[in-house]
Formats: C-alpha cells, sequence, structure tokens
C-alpha cells in the first residue's frame, strides 16, 4: 500500500511533537511552593499552565502521569480538602499550578464563593498562564459548577483545554457520545481550546498528546 504523502508528513509531524512532550517531561519536576491566599504568591518568572477541576476528578494522577512521577502531587484522603495552590517546576521552563477541587458537595457556600473569587483573581491577574487545563470525569454527567467555571474563564478570557479524565471507564459507544456532547460544549465558549483531549492515567491514554501540547505551548 502506497501511503499519502500529505499522511506521512503528519505522522512526522505529530512524532516530533510527541518527542518535544517527552524530552520536556524527562526534566526534573518538583514541588517548589504552596499559596492558600493570593498574597502569598511568588512572583512569576516561567510560562504557567493550571489544572483545575471538580473534587475528585483525577487532577493529582494526571499530574503525576504526565510529569512520569508517582508521588509528585498527592490526592486528599477527603475529596475537597485541598484549600491551595500548589506549583511544580518542569525543568525550569514550565510551571504547572494545581488549583483547589470546586464544586464539592459538603463545603459551606460560603466556601464555595472564597473559592470562585480566589480562582476569578488567579486566572485574571496571572500574565504569565498560558492555558487552565479542565479536567472534566468522563463517567460524570457536566455539573452546574463545571459551566459556571467554563463562564468565568470566558469573562477572565484565559484560554481552556477541557481534558476527559478516566475514559477507561466507559464503552466505546459511551466514550463516542461524550466526545460529541463536549464538543458542543467548547464550541459555546470563546474562550475554549478547540482540541478536546481523552485520558485515563491508569492506562496512560492521552499523556503522550498532552505532554506535547503542553511543549508546544512552552516553545512558541
Amino acid at each position: 500500500m502506497i501511503q499519502n504523502s500529505n499522511s506521512v508528513i503528519e505522522d512526522a509531524a505529530f512524532r516530533h511533537k510527541v518527542e518535544k512532550g517527552r524530552a520536556l517531561f524527562a526534566q526534573e519536576t518538583k514541588f517548589f511552593f504552596g499559596a492558600q491566599r493570593l498574597d502569598q504568591l511568588q512572583p512569576a518568572t516561567l510560562p504557567e499552565v493550571a489544572l483545575a477541576g471538580r473534587s475528585n476528578v483525577g487532577k493529582s494522577s494526571l499530574i503525576n502521569a504526565i510529569t512520569g512521577r508517582r508521588m509528585l502531587a498527592r490526592a486528599s484522603c477527603e475529596p475537597g480538602r485541598t484549600k491551595q495552590l500548589n506549583f511544580f517546576d518542569v525543568g525550569n521552563r514550565l510551571v504547572l499550578v494545581d488549583m483547589p477541587g470546586y464544586g464539592y458537595a459538603k463545603a459551606s457556600k460560603t466556601v464555595k464563593n472564597d473559592w470562585q473569587k480566589m480562582m476569578f483573581s488567579f486566572l485574571r491577574g496571572r500574565p504569565t498562564l498560558l492555558r487552565v487545563l479542565l479536567l472534566i470525569d468522563s463517567r460524570v454527567e457536566l455539573k452546574e459548577s463545571d459551566h459556571q467555571i467554563m463562564k468565568l474563564m470566558d469573562r477572565a478570557a484565559v484560554t481552556f483545554q477541557i481534558i476527559l479524565t478516566k475514559c477507561d471507564g466507559l464503552s466505546y459507544t459511551q466514550l463516542i457520545s461524550k466526545e460529541k456532547e463536549l464538543s458542543m460544549v467548547i464550541a459555546s465558549h470563546t474562550a475554549a481550546y478547540p482540541i478536546l483531549r481523552l485520558t485515563s492515567s491508569q492506562k496512560k491514554t492521552g499523556i503522550e498528546e498532552i505532554r506535547a501540547d503542553l511543549a508546544e505551548l512552552v516553545t512558541r
């Protein structure tokens, strides 16, 4: 079979992006700072990518999978307990920001409002923030808090990319349906990045694509 020349070029370009992502995250990654209030933040000197999502969506697992470090980010034993912004340095080239999970049912209304104010202020006032990875659990229907955070990022004019997590828990048919649903959601938001990523931290599905996306951001 003769392979189309355009396909060959596209395959080579994809492999090049994947290799850049692998090289970026082959470097030392370390936790270096945590802040419970915005006035505790250190000056930003490197490009940043934040990870946001509902409590128990799998942010810690995704960070560990992307960086190849099993215990770099640690999930709290109690969902919704993490209340600070955690910063991870990737080879002195990129900073990953792990944001507190939102939408925890047992959190008081005051706590939820304070979290939203903190997040909006951080997003709007962080000039080095290149993108937010918004994690959505593929097994769970979108909640009102998910829609609120997307609207918040539209208002803050911060680009966000939806990352579907725990996709190994869905059948192929369910996954296709979920992908169509989220594609429509993406099209309805001005700040949404058009490419949806489907992931499984356990099976490492979609990890090299996310690494490639982040490496491309850093090298622009």
